[in-house]
């Protein structure tokens, strides 16, 4: 059986990579991968002729090329959810300690160093706590923008703290919604989210179309004093269109992972320096499932969480000798190219599978006999045609 090549980039968990098998060579000065395990680095395709796949060990792909790795025939996977509980558990730890002031009260307490002794401590203590007096989240109302893996989980959340919540996403994933709590309101768009909300957390993909998202018509939509989060990707938000709405009193503070020169030192900034992820329980749910998406790939061409093919699985039987896998783009006809060129070889098809995500055509076929190279050729030689490859069982 073949043998694959893994290239690992960044500090991948141990948990994860323990998964791959003696079929793998796993080393992270691989320069010819058939597939890439990465976190956070950005991602050349053009230094990698042979590859395969590239799982993503996180929920963002933005340091990966998609659309390059589509036109290659790459399939680029990430890992939804996996580090959901961890983001989750951070945003309200910074909320609750936004709304007590417990940042600025800590810092009070380091300075009662030089007080002469505890019933000092106990006058300053008594005479200035009132400085720091916060309200709670109970009865306070949580906006969440994008009902993904993790926004559904910190909806969840806000109704665990007595909160209301109201949820908005322009494209809901049905699997997603039904995990949904059923006291979270959902509403039809993004304006009637924000209308009476108490905080705002945003949890969305960044893309071209969400780059900016939060912008100065964003925030205008906002209830007067209300707080803002972004614990989804930096550029999500416009910098100046929050410092502004700050300025102006209309948004009472902004809590974000996303350290940045415009941001760092502001009183009513609060900034963690990306740690959203950032849990030994979570990158060890990362690294597991990226490095299990990957391998069901490579060994079988089956897809699950894939940002930029559809995803498909198909589970061969003992009499399969090869697998052929055929990327396409999603136009007439394909179907039946591959199918005349099989049969014109005198190859059996004994399963054919076929996904499409309306821009890429995926097919699983199932043959009883050898394909050779140059069958693979004829296919690929055709319009439309990206990418093929086989998997031989026997």
């Amino acid at each position: 059986m073949e043998q694959y090549r893994i290239k690992v980039i960044n500090a991948i968990a141990d948990e994860g990579l323990n998964q791959f098998t003696d079929r793998y060579r796993v080393d992270e000065h691989e320069d010819n991968p058939h597939g890439i395990v990465v976190r956070s680095s950005p991602v050349d395709l053009k230094a990698y002729p042979e590859l395969l796949a590239i799982a993503r060990a996180g929920a963002g792909v933005n340091n990966i090329p998609v659309d390059e790795a589509s036109e290659k025939g790459i399939c680029v996977f990430n890992t939804p959810g996996a580090n959901a509980n961890a983001v989750v558990e951070l945003v309200f730890t910074m909320l609750g300690i936004w709304l007590r002031n417990v940042h600025r009260s800590i810092h009070f307490c380091e300075g009662l160093t030089g007080l002469a002794d505890d019933a000092a401590i106990n006058e300053k203590v008594e005479a200035e706590k009132k400085k720091f007096k916060g309200i709670e989240m109970a009865g306070k109302t949580m906006a969440v923008i994008g009902l993904g893996k993790i926004g559904v989980r910190i909806a969840n959340a806000g109704v665990e703290h007595n909160m209301r919540v109201v949820g908005f996403d322009p494209f809901p994933v049905l699997d997603n919604i039904h995990d949904l709590s059923p006291r979270v309101k959902l509403v039809r768009s993004r304006k009637e989210a924000l209308a009476n909300a108490d905080f705002v957390s945003v949890h969305v993909p960044l893309n071209k179309k969400t780059t900016g998202l939060v912008s100065t018509e964003f925030l205008d939509a906002m209830a007067d004093g209300a707080l803002l989060f972004n614990y989804a990707r930096g550029p999500v938000v416009d910098e100046d269109a929050v410092l502004a709405a700050i300025a102006s009193g209309r948004l009472q503070g902004h809590i974000t992972d996303f350290p940045s020169k415009k941001m760092i030192g502001h009183d009513k900034i609060l900034i963690t320096p990306h740690l959203g992820a950032s849990t030994s329980e979570s990158e060890d749910n990362c690294a597991c499932m990226a490095v299990k998406e990957l391998m069901a790939y490579l060994e079988y061409g089956n897809i699950t969480h894939s940002v930029n093919f559809p995803n498909v699985e198909s589970i061969p039987t003992v009499w399969v000798h090869s697998r052929l896998i055929m990327i396409n783009h999603d136009k007439p006809g394909m179907i039946g190219l591959v199918t005349n060129i099989l049969g014109k070889h005198d190859i059996n098809i004994m399963s054919y599978t076929n996904e499409s995500n309306g821009v890429v055509g995926y097919n699983i076929i199932d043959c009883e006999g050898p394909i050779s190279r140059e069958v693979q050729q004829e296919i690929e030689e055709n319009e439309g045609v990206v990418r093929t490859r086989v998997i031989t069982f026997k």
